[in-house]
């Protein structure tokens, strides 16, 4: 993604997003000064910076940590964290937990200043409670977006949030630049981004990072902090034309159809760079959304294009094959910037992400 250039341009600074997930630590190297006050809704004793895993502080630092004292820096390090607390299976197993907690988070970001929301968790049951907390913070403008999750190969069950037509599903590519194979899929998956292969957190004592196997959970932390870096750059848009930015700048491969989206890799794979410095895409009608193409959660822009939104939904690539050939012609392009990400872990440029997803066996809610 060729990071380095991207922070020229836009660093995420003025934007806030919300993760709600197993609680922020704000006290790592790479989180001081970069987490602001949020709340706890498990309904078990602690606040909000205590993660009982590590899970949602790795989230937090891949959107927006600053690399200071050797942990991860984001791709988005001058954006800031609002923290939310909810409960997964390993506390859910363990508490006796709040059971609405997961609607109350997104009510409460929905009326924050956040101005984008990451939910890097993932659970096969639906909610209509759930699911009008999500349509709400789409009608305050905010961008909702949520992990697949890791299931494809178990199921391949729809995932909530991330299902919700209202939510912006986030699939998960590896290092090739292929949809990971761990990966849910479907025809609601949005857009897709790096999701394998990153150090986390190993645990709640935040003393070490470990290896993982990939997750949807860090593809979307990589999502929301792609979006963060437009949103900063055009600060007067609304959420509706960052993420018509987003889908139209994607990447996508030589043999991918104009016009269809992929029930593998959504609309593509983020590309903040292909914006930042090269131009691509228009940011369109400020009030429509490009996921549902109805007017919702917007305001008119200054700078807002007249034009035409992406298309909400059209016919898939056929198969995976076809995905697989896309993105392995998408991915090899490196010389303007559009190829596999490189985060930075301590100064050490490294290919693709991965956030501890996948390591806790679902119940209710699992990690995505």
């Amino acid at each position: 993604m060729h990071a380095e250039e991207i922070w020229k341009t836009a660093t995420g600074e003025g934007i806030k997003v919300a993760v709600i997930d197993s609680g922020v630590n704000p006290s790592t190297p790479s989180l001081q000064g970069q987490v602001l006050k949020g709340r706890d809704f498990t309904g078990v004793a602690g606040e909000e910076t205590d993660d009982h895993n590590g899970h949602g502080t790795t989230i937090a630092e891949l959107i927006a940590g600053t690399g200071k004292g050797g942990g991860l820096k984001g791709l988005a390090p001058g954006a800031k964290i609002i923290p939310y607390r909810v409960s997964d299976t390993e506390l859910q197993n363990k508490e006796k937990v709040n059971a609405s907690d997961m609607q109350q988070a997104i009510r409460a970001a929905a009326d924050s200043d956040a101005q984008i929301i990451n939910v890097s968790m993932a659970s096969d049951f639906y909610s209509s409670e759930e699911r009008d907390a999500v349509e709400y913070a789409q009608s305050k403008g905010k961008l909702f977006f949520a992990g697949a999750g890791n299931g494809a190969k178990k199921g391949n069950k729809k995932q909530y949030p991330a299902s919700y037509p209202e939510a912006i599903a986030v699939a998960a590519t590896g290092q090739d630049g292929v949809v990971a194979e761990f990966s849910q899929h479907g025809d609601w998956i949005d857009i897709a981004a790096p999701g394998a292969d990153l150090p986390r957190w190993c645990d709640e004592k935040l003393q070490n990072y470990c290896d993982s196997n990939g997750g949807t959970s860090a593809a979307t932390a990589i999502a929301s902090a792609t979006a963060a870096l437009i949103w900063s750059k055009h600060p007067d848009w609304t959420g509706n034309q960052v993420l018509r930015v987003m889908f139209e700048s994607a990447g996508r491969g030589e043999d991918w159809k104009p016009g269809t989206v992929s029930t593998y890799l959504g609309h593509g794979v983020v590309r903040p760079n292909a914006h930042l410095n090269r131009g691509l895409g228009k940011p369109g009608d400020p009030n429509i959304s490009p996921l549902t193409n109805k007017r919702v959660g917007g305001k008119p822009g200054s700078s807002a294009s007249s034009a035409p939104s992406a298309p909400g939904s059209s016919q898939a690539p056929k198969d995976k094959a076809a995905d697989d050939a896309a993105m392995a012609s998408s991915s090899s392009k490196n010389a303007d910037g559009n190829g596999q990400l490189g985060l930075i872990i301590g100064g050490v440029a490294v290919v693709a992400v991965l956030a501890g997803a996948g390591v806790f066996v679902a119940r209710r809610r699992r990690t995505a």
